[in-house]
């Protein structure tokens, strides 16, 4: 009875340690690793887009960092900001461009691109309820884009959103002599 005891204290002990040096190295692990890369795995997983070591970190943050700011017609501060003001900042602020400040003029500054063939920053453009583009986001990929949303203020969406899917126009690119 003893023996067995003393058996099992020991591979208590055992597992004890066991479990001790994993925590120990996986607390090394986290102070090792690149910060970016913590930063980058995070924002992937709010954002519900795979971040790449290609991806503008800064573009990330920044979206992130105005994610629920209220939709304000004509607005352009954190009080309220609308869809066009929202792009405006993000290529000032992350891509040091300047761009128009409505999406039809926005729209001119572009070369367009096939859905299929948009890439992190493009810009996304729709017609809602209109024969005139009407709304414009960032997109980010896997199908999300980040506007200034009438309903939801700055947010993130999918182009596979029927109301989204329903009203898409097209993608675009601007024009490399903005860039």
């Amino acid at each position: 009875m003893i023996k067995k005891l003393l058996t099992l204290l020991l591979f208590c002990s055992f597992l004890a340690t066991a479990q001790a040096q994993t925590t120990d190295a996986k607390k090394d692990a986290v102070k090792t690793e690149d910060p970016d890369n913590l930063i980058s795995g995070y924002l992937s997983q709010v954002m519900g887009v795979a971040l790449s070591a290609t991806s503008n970190l800064k573009l990330y943050q920044f979206i992130y960092d105005w994610i629920g700011t209220p939709y304000r017609f004509g607005g352009s501060s954190r009080k309220g900001i609308d869809c066009s003001a929202f792009t405006k900042e993000i290529y000032s602020k992350v891509f040091n461009t300047v761009i128009q400040r409505n999406s039809r003029e926005i729209f001119s500054m572009t070369t367009p691109v096939n859905r299929e063939d948009l890439k992190e920053g493009d810009l996304v453009f729709f017609k809602i309820k209109s024969r005139s583009i009407t709304h414009v986001g960032v997109y980010l990929g896997n199908n999300r884009f980040a506007h200034a949303s009438t309903t939801r203020g700055v947010s993130l969406s999918s182009l596979d959103e029927p109301y989204y899917k329903r009203y898409f126009y097209k993608g675009g690119r601007l024009n490399p002599s903005l860039d």
